[in-house]
C-alpha cells in the first residue's frame, strides 16, 4: 500500500508517523510527570503538531530524493 505512493508523499507519511508517535510519546510522559488525568491531552497537544512537521519534513526530503535521482539519471 505504501509503495503505491509517490516517493514524497510515501516519506511524508513515513515522517509523520515517526515523529507524530515520538511527539505524542514525549506529550504523555510530560503530561504524566505534570498531571496525570490531562495526560492523553498532553500527548494530543505534542503529538498534532509533530505529525504536521514530521509530514512536511518528510515530503520535503523526498521531493529531494526524488530530484536527485532524477539528476543523477540522465
Amino acid at each position: 500500500m505504501l509503495q503505491d505512493l509517490p516517493l514524497p508523499l510515501r516519506w511524508g507519511v513515513v515522517g509523520a508517523v515517526v515523529l507524530g508517535l515520538a511527539g505524542a510519546l514525549t506529550g504523555l510522559v510530560v503530561g504524566v510527570r505534570v498531571y496525570w488525568p490531562t495526560a492523553w491531552a498532553a500527548a494530543i497537544e505534542v503529538g498534532a503538531p509533530a505529525t504536521f512537521v514530521g509530514f512536511a519534513l518528510g515530503l520535503v526530503a523526498g521531493a529531494l530524493v526524488r530530484a536527485f535521482h532524477r539528476v543523477h539519471q540522465v
